[in-house]
């Protein structure tokens, strides 16, 4: 095996293995198609985990509101959307009473064309209202209180909060602090004010050992989630699973919490790979389109194979990086990261309340540099923007793997094409 093919962008990218390389590929377990896509989402509507049916739930209902993932995430959205509308204009809620909100997080807003690609079927967006959430607008959330164990100050968006009938939708996959994306994730971050997201990634939350992929058990970040779902009370969500391919594997739909549960309990098997061994070398990428649009989502790819690269070990990631950095706020983080280095960085995150916009991504930058050595192959990067990385820079992905194999003396490389939604552990 002499060529290996990552995820990059819209495709791949091919990496020749230098002679004597030993690769051992890491990659989720197959799992079997579903025959029919979408007929499996229209069957999740009728057999719920742990509430009613779709049309049973819509019945009687006033309005509606529906959030999907930004455009960061490759949801199936074009699958269940007209279908779950539809449901509900023939169990009477209004075509105007029915809006569909983009879970944006703290991230841009998405516009145009993009929105259209995001939402995958033009019916949807000539039949129902489709926005976008905006986090800093102060007037668009409501105020439900703080958390009990934490006191994380809880705003939600209006829209949401106020519709009668509230569905959540999402992929769920490694997420690199909240354990699992998907599910109670959607709701917050997804349509939560800048407070709330800046209370959950401060450097207590950041910190937190248990803050990790692919971890629900006292996890801080999941915890405060699940108390933000019971304050907010009645809500529901369909839940996805795609494969290596972006092919519809596994759905799940109904109350938030067990159906996300669910399609955790289906994924995370498949998606956790032991391997008896740490690497010196470890190669992977950010998961290609649209993961890999940023610097700034790169990171995730970074933090992910941890468990598998040896102390002082080299870690290799590929990200196209189309959209180039990432916002102003990450790019002001990552200037502080250049000039202060990681232990000073970190001291000025420790005593906040409120992290600063995204300067919670650099933070878990850190993590890699901890460990080892850090190596970036982009194209989408130019000028002070990859200086800004704080990473070493490589144009030449198998020049970067022997330099790392000689100077590890270890010709044993790991390779992870589908970068963070595959975790390697280390299970020796």
């Amino acid at each position: 095996m002499r060529s290996i093919a990552l995820s990059y962008g819209r495709g791949h990218i091919d990496i020749e293995l230098p002679a004597g390389v030993r690769p051992t590929i890491v990659r989720k377990q197959q799992l079997p198609k579903l025959p029919d896509q979408q007929a499996a989402v229209i069957a999740s509507f009728d057999a719920p985990v742990a509430s009613a049916t779709l049309a049973e739930l819509a019945r009687g209902r006033k309005s509606a509101c529906i959030l999907i993932c930004d455009i960061t995430r490759p949801v199936p959205n074009k699958l269940f959307l007209r279908p779950m509308i539809e449901t509900m204009w023939s169990s009477g809620i209004p075509k105007d009473k029915i809006v569909v909100l983009v879970a944006t997080g703290l991230h841009r807003p998405n516009l145009g064309d993009e929105l259209a690609e995001l939402v995958g079927d033009p019916w949807v967006l000539d039949n129902v209202r489709v926005e976008n959430h905006y986090a800093r607008d102060d007037a668009a959330h409501i105020d439900l209180g703080v958390t009990k164990t934490r006191s994380t100050p809880v705003k939600l968006d209006r829209l949401f909060v106020e519709a009668d009938l509230r569905i959540a939708t999402g992929l769920v996959e490694p997420h690199f602090m909240a354990g699992w994306s998907g599910g109670r994730k959607v709701i917050a971050p997804g349509v939560a004010h800048h407070e709330t997201i800046r209370t959950f990634h401060s450097a207590r939350f950041m910190e937190d050992p248990l803050a990790v992929q692919c971890n629900l058990i006292g996890n801080p970040l999941h915890e405060e989630q699940l108390e933000i779902v019971r304050m907010l009370g009645e809500v529901y969500a369909v839940n996805t699973v795609l494969d290596e391919v972006r092919d519809l594997v596994c759905v799940t739909f109904g109350e938030i919490i067990a159906s996300h549960q669910a399609a955790v309990d289906f994924v995370s098997g498949v998606t956790q790979i032991p391997l008896n061994r740490k690497f010196s070398t470890v190669v992977t990428s950010s998961a290609g389109y649209p993961l890999d649009k940023t610097y700034y989502q790169t990171i995730k790819g970074m933090v992910t194979p941890l468990d598998i690269l040896k102390p002082g070990g080299t870690l290799i990631i590929a990200s196209e990086c189309s959209e180039g950095f990432g916002s102003a706020e990450f790019r002001e983080a990552q200037a502080r990261l250049v000039d202060l280095g990681p232990d000073r960085f970190l001291a000025t995150l420790t005593a906040k309340t409120l992290a600063e916009i995204d300067e919670w991504q650099t933070e878990m930058q850190l993590k890699p540099m901890r460990l080892g050595k850090v190596e970036l192959y982009t194209t989408g990067l130019s000028g002070d923007d990859r200086r800004l990385t704080g990473v070493g820079m490589i144009d030449d992905l198998s020049g970067a793997i022997a330099r790392s194999i000689t100077a590890g003396g270890d010709p044993d490389v790991a390779i992870i094409p589908e970068g963070p939604y595959v975790v390697p552990r280390y299970a020796a």
